[in-house]
């Protein structure tokens, strides 16, 4: 049974739905699942759950997304539901240190989710425990125009040279290397993620998210060394600034730019644009420095137990349910996106496929730059980012002035 969603009011309050108590046999779930793909999801999970588990009701409540966000911490202290829909990563680890989700170690073990949900065991364990179950991701690497290789005769690159060398190649035949928009700077966060991943690693890379390394330190600068290599010869979207990543997308469909860094949701909209699975292949982003492990940007979808729920039996059952491959399956073919569990069976397109492959079998996961730091970080690095892309001689203002925002967010 799911609730009618719960709208903000018109000053942005958030709505708080009513009748939150928990009751025995009742479960109570908390959601952002507001558009109608995700809705279908919820309900098709609460459907499924119910006919495994009879004895148990599950009562959906809905809330706004960004209300939902806001005020997160605020039912989760009070009077908390029994499962909630929470961001993966950081923002997971930030509220289970305040003491507000529930420690699962026991529905991993019981359930053997250290091996079958191994590429994000990483960021799903804060402290040496686990803490909530993924249940959906997508992944990010470069997507390029076949025919126009093809053309050119360029073979999909797979170190960073090779990389240099095509994007040469494609510069010297009037034809832009990378399509990027960022009108809303996020894209550019996708750079800095895998630049600094391929050049420190994984590791490095959290502890900078975290706010444990300043950005003046050398090996950012290490980062932008490599960036530069991109930038200042030109092979970004000229005046990307006044595009969406949609508006990039166009450049790429037309054949004026042949790569684009972006996420597996990006191909729907390249198909709007005319082309076919046959003109469009996908790259994981090269190796840079040899020997580090390929860790990957997947912006993951999961379910917490609040510390403070009442019904944790149940709850302990849903998590479990969740976890179930054939479930993740049906829940991820009606959002289109992957599920996280190894064994999921779902029938995926050729680009579906390639990610989960790459997926399943990278070193580690990231979430995406804004959702791996803090929110005022996300804010003044991706703005830092958009800037140095546009003017790269302003690399050393831009982390100086990173670094005073770190110290600010993170004292």
């Amino acid at each position: 049974m799911t609730n009618k969603p719960c709208r903000a009011a018109l000053l942005g309050a958030f709505c708080i739905a009513s009748s939150l108590s928990a009751m025995a046999g009742q479960l109570i779930f908390n959601s952002d699942a507001v558009d109608p793909a995700p809705a279908a999801v919820v309900a098709a999970l609460v459907k499924g759950f119910e006919a495994a588990h009879p004895d148990v009701k599950v009562k959906v409540n809905v809330f706004d997304q960004v209300g939902y966000r806001n005020s997160v911490r605020t039912f989760l202290a009070g009077d908390a539901p029994d499962v909630a829909a929470w961001l993966s990563g950081t923002r997971a680890s930030v509220l289970a240190k305040e003491g507000l989700f529930e420690n699962i170690n026991d529905v991993w073990e019981k359930n053997g989710l250290n091996d079958k949900f191994k590429s994000v065991a990483s960021y799903m364990t804060i402290d040496g425990k686990k803490w909530g179950v993924p249940w959906s991701y997508y992944q990010w690497g470069i997507y390029y125009r076949k025919d126009i290789f093809e053309k050119l005769k360029i073979a999909p690159p797979n170190t960073w040279a090779e990389l240099l060398a095509a994007s040469a190649k494609l510069k010297s035949n009037k034809i832009t290397p990378f399509a990027i928009g960022t009108k809303a700077p996020w894209p550019a966060g996708a750079w800095f993620d895998y630049l600094d991943m391929r050049v420190n690693g994984y590791e490095f890379h959290m502890d900078l998210t975290a706010g444990k390394i300043p950005y003046t330190d050398k090996r950012v600068h290490a980062v932008f060394d490599r960036w530069d290599e991109l930038t200042k010869p030109g092979y970004f979207l000229a005046n990307h600034q006044s595009y969406q990543w949609q508006d990039a997308v166009t450049a790429f469909a037309k054949g004026d730019a042949a790569m684009y860094l972006m996420a597996n949701f990006a191909v729907a909209k390249m198909k709007e644009g005319g082309l076919t699975d046959a003109q469009i292949g996908f790259l994981q982003f090269p190796e840079i420095v040899k020997g580090i492990p390929m860790a990957e940007d997947a912006p993951t979808e999961s379910f917490f137990i609040p510390a403070r729920a009442k019904n944790k039996t149940d709850a302990r059952r849903f998590m479990a349910y969740l976890a179930r491959p054939e479930v993740q399956s049906e829940m991820n073919a009606l959002i289109g996106q992957l599920p996280i569990h190894r064994d999921a069976k779902m029938k995926m397109d050729v680009h579906q496929q390639a990610g989960f492959d790459m997926l399943s079998n990278a070193y580690a996961l990231a979430q995406f730059y804004d959702r791996d730091v803090a929110p005022d970080m996300a804010k003044a690095g991706l703005d830092g980012f958009q800037q140095y892309m546009l003017k790269p001689a302003d690399r050393d203002a831009v982390l100086n002035r990173l670094e005073i925002v770190r110290q600010r967010v993170y004292k």
